[in-house]
């Protein structure tokens, strides 16, 4: 067991999204209607949002402009209803765009995006916390791990659709994607009762996998990378064409 470190994220964008306007270009027109793991949605409306997210980063983290303001936020609840409206409106809207010009902007607000978050000092304080992880404030680094990991899982949820998963699930991908989606399990485990010092052992076996462990400290648990000092009281072992499916329910 050892700390867990700063994930690093910036410099993998350029392959992510070479990767996403390949499989794209070789969609069929019947491919773009393929439905998805992601309820509602089918292929077309994922491109969609992922293209909503490259134009909304660069809005707010490069032009300072925040658009719809949000109604008062009491929750995280209320946070995630918000932005299902926003997301929900904006692939409505983008079923009236074309396959072809869809990519094209992708790939163009893609390069913008990569300039963007190369640029953020890793270890400033972000703009947006990563809420799912329980914090209130994140650093960049963290902010734009998150990021590869909406990047990584929408991409995925396409390449589910279209049979063309095996490309992200090469360890110099898929490796950051579960070291960042791990991060937040110390939160979502925080209301499980456990003796001080008890050990959840997490594996996702395989070259892009590894392991994590859980520890319960006097008031609250804690993340470590790698195989715990002693026999834990729970191992859980997730294949990793399941792993990313449960991270992002």
């Amino acid at each position: 067991m050892t700390p867990i470190a700063p994930i690093f994220t910036a410099h993998l964008f350029p392959t992510l999204d070479r990767l996403l306007e390949e499989v794209l270009r070789s969609l069929a027109p019947e491919d773009w209607e393929r439905p998805t793991l992601a309820p509602l949605w089918r292929v077309k409306d994922l491109a969609a949002h992922l293209l909503d997210g490259n134009l909304r980063a660069l809005s707010m983290l490069r032009d300072g402009y925040f658009g719809e303001k949000a109604p008062e936020i009491h929750s995280y609840a209320d946070l995630v209803q918000f932005l299902n409206q926003l997301n929900a409106d904006w692939v409505r809207a983008f079923r009236r765009v074309s396959p072809a010009v869809l990519v094209d902007w992708l790939v163009e607000s893609g390069k913008s995006f990569q300039t963007l978050v190369a640029a953020l000092p890793p270890f400033d304080q972000a703009a947006f916390s990563v809420a799912w992880a329980g914090e209130e404030t994140s650093l960049n680094w963290f902010h734009i791990a998150r990021e590869y990991t909406e990047k990584w899982h929408h991409q995925q949820q396409i390449r589910q659709a279209v049979g063309q998963e095996l490309p992200l699930y090469a360890s110099d991908l898929y490796q950051p994607y579960l070291a960042t989606s791990m991060r937040a399990l110390p939160h979502h485990y925080s209301r499980i009762e456990a003796e001080e010092g008890s050990l959840i052992e997490v594996t996702v076996p395989g070259d892009s996998g590894g392991t994590w462990c859980l520890q319960k400290g006097k008031t609250a648990w804690s993340l470590w990378e790698g195989s715990p000092v002693r026999p834990p009281q729970c191992q859980i072992l997730l294949p990793p064409s399941l792993a990313w499916r449960l991270f992002t329910k």
